[in-house]
């Protein structure tokens, strides 16, 4: 076993154990069944050969007490218990011989012969007795034939059982001797499986005081140069942690800053962007606007040319206006001529007088009316020369503005192109900031981290050093546990 590693050597001697244990176990196994098997034969032998044997004792005297019974009172009742006894006993003697050995098949048989003659006897009397009404002659016959056959199948039986018992004797101390032979072997065989297993764990435990005393040895060793490690690392750990918290004070001061300067950058862009819709929402409304006005100015020159219709409308007015008032003179004066006409006409031109005043009426009406038409139509002449005159006016002015809006325009554009160069400004501050802010962030999760790992790497070694301390206070233990103190 030298040369072989403590496992190794432990398994081997845990199989050597195990293989003797198993044999022992197996063996003893054997032995039991070898033990019990002779009990049984013992058992069966005294339950099926000595109970059988004295239950065909049993039946034999069953059967000769309803035979005398027979013989004193001559019933049929006792007649038939007797053939049926007959019947249990030849049944009880066919089953014992079909499992008894030679010499008891002997005896068996013997019985068999002895009951057939006893039996012949006893028919013999049972016919006589059936004949006559006295049972002494039946009595005698009995003394003299049947009760020698009696005795002999009765000693048969009596040889029977001392021999079945005899048997069983044998069989039992046959069967002690067996159980003490197996228990003195597996006594035997436990003791060597108990030698063995003590010269194994005496092995085992002189290699394994050997080497845990080596192996806590270097254990020992290594776990003062770890403490003193771990020590270090300690104060390495430590001092690095201070440094990496003032570290991330400062990043965090920074960090806040920069989202300052975001959010201003922000809001900056913000208002940029604002800006730049006003303006271009102005720029819009001015375009609009001037669509407005130039809409305006063509209205404007639609008025004029219709006012100067309308001038030109109205000097034709004027003119059928005095054409009216001419033929309504003419009318008026044929109409005087009419009355007076009618004045010479006597009776007969009354009715055309009338007539003739009511046209004069109208004709008065109608120039009348035509006066006031011509007024009306001068009044419009003037209307339309002031309208003509305002909307020229508001033309010009019109003009002006039309002007101005695009002076207005062009400086919306030019503050609209300034706002969108600012906001394109802005956002490229903000996009650096934000750029700056993630990698300021970035630099202060490492730096977390660092600090995180340095608090970690602190603990680690302090509990280290710990470990290391109770490793060699185990070692220690472990020795006095395989009792290797003196190491």
């Amino acid at each position: 076993m030298s040369g072989r590693t403590f496992g190794r050597k432990l398994a081997v001697g845990v199989g050597i154990t195990g293989v003797l244990t198993l044999f022992s176990v197996m063996l003893a196994a054997g032995c039991l069944l070898f033990v019990t098997q002779a009990k049984d034969k013992v058992i069966n032998a005294a339950t099926n050969e000595l109970a059988g044997a004295e239950n065909l004792g049993r039946l034999m005297e069953k059967r000769l007490g309803d035979y005398r019974a027979y013989l004193l009172y001559k019933t049929d009742e006792f007649l038939n218990a007797a053939a049926q006894d007959r019947i249990d006993f030849r049944s009880q003697l066919a089953a014992l011989a079909s499992s008894a050995d030679p010499t008891v098949t002997a005896l068996l048989n013997r019985i068999s012969d002895a009951e057939e003659k006893h039996a012949a006897a006893i028919d013999v009397v049972i016919a006589l007795r059936a004949k006559s009404d006295s049972p002494l002659v039946a009595s005698t016959l009995n003394t003299n034939t049947a009760v020698p056959l009696r005795k002999e199948v009765l000693a048969a039986l009596g040889e029977m059982i001392t021999r079945v018992r005899a048997d069983v004797a044998d069989d039992r101390t046959r069967s002690s001797r067996q159980a003490t032979i197996a228990i003195v072997v597996i006594l035997t065989l436990g003791a060597i499986t108990t030698a063995c297993s003590i010269v194994v764990a005496w092995r085992l435990s002189r290699d394994l005081r050997r080497e845990v005393g080596a192996a806590v040895g270097h254990i020992q060793s290594s776990s003062a140069q770890l403490e003193a490690a771990a020590a270090q690392q300690a104060n390495g750990g430590r001092d690095q942690a201070s440094a990496m918290n003032e570290i991330t004070t400062t990043i965090n001061e920074l960090l806040i800053t920069s989202r300052q300067i975001a959010d201003s950058a922000q809001r900056v862009s913000k208002i940029a962007e604002d800006t730049e819709t006003a303006a271009r929402t102005g720029d819009q409304t001015i375009a609009q606007t001037r669509a407005s006005i130039t809409a305006i100015r063509t209205q404007v020159d639609q008025i004029v040319q219709h006012m100067l219709a309308l001038g030109e409308k109205s000097q034709q007015i004027g003119g059928v206006v005095d054409l009216v008032s001419e033929l309504a003179e003419q009318t008026n004066i044929l109409a005087i001529n009419a009355t007076i006409e009618a004045s010479g006409a006597g009776e007969w031109g009354r009715r055309f007088a009338v007539v003739a005043e009511e046209i004069r009426k109208l004709a008065d009406r109608t120039a009348a009316s035509a006066k006031e038409i011509r007024t009306m139509i001068e009044d419009v002449r003037g209307a339309v020369n002031t309208t003509v005159m305002a909307t020229e006016i508001g033309a010009k002015a019109v003009d002006a503005g039309s002007r101005q809006f695009d002076d207005a325009t062009n400086a919306f554009r030019d503050i609209a192109q300034l706002v969108s160069t600012t906001n394109d400004a802005t956002r490229e501050i903000e996009l650096s900031t934000k750029q700056q802010t993630t990698a300021v962030e970035q630099v202060n999760v490492a730096a977390s981290d660092t600090a995180r790992v340095s608090r970690e790497t602190e603990s680690s070694a302090v509990q280290t050093k710990q470990t290391a301390a109770h490793l060699s206070t185990l070692s220690g233990d472990l020795l006095e546990l395989v009792g290797n103190r003196g190491h």
